[in-house]
């Protein structure tokens, strides 16, 4: 009986992670969707979906905490739910660094116009798909996916090191543009930090498939 009871919990975590990762899926494409018009109503929208999202976190990460004091399970549901856990605190860490660039669109709005130091729309769409990526894993428990994403991410880190270097050159061009020049790079920075944080839910989505920890480069 403790058994069935146990994998009706799992399969509740499964549609609560799932549900989750819908949820910050549209609030990363608002984001990158804002970033690319310059919508500052698209970013409002994104700002204002945060507090959900954050409950909806720690309720997760209580149910699994709950799951693992009842049931105290082992083997290949053990490690299922630490995943969620982890999953479940990158995502909510995802959605508060879309609610970052969507503040930086605010703040764009206010100054000058300047043009974008880099190309923050193939950055945009290549975070985004890679984010996407990772949830793909996730849902289809894919672990060759999840793999490629992980090697995707140092793709993303060249852009952001170049974008650094264009921003630089910029501000000596336009010292009197430095404030936007400025919130550009945070941008890009922030991008950046989508993709790292993908790569972590892919971590995680390999480790909850082969029980194999890939972090800093193993067994990657």
């Amino acid at each position: 009986m403790m058994a069935i009871h146990l994998q009706e919990e799992i399969s509740s975590l499964k549609r609560h992670i799932l549900a989750q990762s819908t949820q910050v899926e549209a609030c990363v494409e608002k984001a990158v969707q804002a970033l690319e018009r310059g919508d500052v109503n698209l970013a409002r929208a994104v700002i204002s979906q945060d507090d959900k999202i954050n409950h909806a976190e720690v309720a997760l990460e209580e149910e699994c905490l709950k799951v693992l004091a009842l049931h105290q399970p082992v083997a290949t549901d053990l490690r299922f739910i630490i995943s969620v856990i982890k999953i479940n605190s990158d995502l909510e860490r995802i959605a508060d660094v879309a609610v970052n660039i969507a503040k930086r669109i605010l703040m764009l709005d206010e100054e000058k116009a300047v043009e974008p130091p880099f190309d923050y729309k193939v950055m945009g769409q290549r975070v985004m798909r890679m984010f996407r990526s990772s949830l793909d894993a996730l849902v289809d428990l894919d672990s060759r996916l999840a793999r490629k994403v992980i090697r995707t991410d140092d793709e993303v880190d060249a852009i952001h090191r170049a974008t650094y270097g264009l921003v630089k050159s910029k501000i000596l061009e336009q010292p009197a543009h430095l404030n936007a020049l400025m919130l550009w790079l945070a941008v890009s920075r922030h991008l950046e930090r989508i993709a790292d944080l993908s790569a972590h839910i892919a971590e995680d989505v390999v480790y909850m498939i082969d029980g194999e920890i890939v972090r800093h480069g193993w067994g990657s």
